[in-house]
C-alpha cells in the first residue's frame, strides 16, 4: 500500500458504514478512485479483500476503546 499525500479528514458520527449504516471507523481509499466507509465489524470482515484494492486504509477503530479524559471538578461516582 502507498500513502495518500493529502491528509484524510477525521471520521465523524455522520460518516456511516456503506454495508450496514452503523457509524464508520474505517475509510478505504480505492486504487480506482473514490472511497468506502465501514464500521469496525465490516472493516475486519472484509479486510483481506480491501487490502488488495486499497491505496490507503484510514483506521480509527482505536476510538472505540479510548477512555475520555476526566475534566477537572468532575464527580467521581
Amino acid at each position: 500500500m502507498t500513502t495518500v499525500l493529502t491528509p484524510a479528514s477525521p471520521l465523524t458520527a455522520a460518516d456511516r458504514c456503506d454495508r450496514c449504516g452503523a457509524q464508520a471507523y474505517l475509510r478505504v481509499v480505492l486504487t480506482s478512485g473514490g472511497d468506502l466507509l465501514f464500521c469496525a465489524h465490516h472493516g475486519r470482515k472484509f479486510e483481506p479483500e480491501l487490502k488488495k484494492i486499497a491505496v490507503e486504509i484510514q483506521d480509527e477503530t482505536d476510538r472505540l476503546t479510548d477512555v475520555p479524559a476526566r475534566t477537572q471538578g468532575e464527580d467521581h461516582a
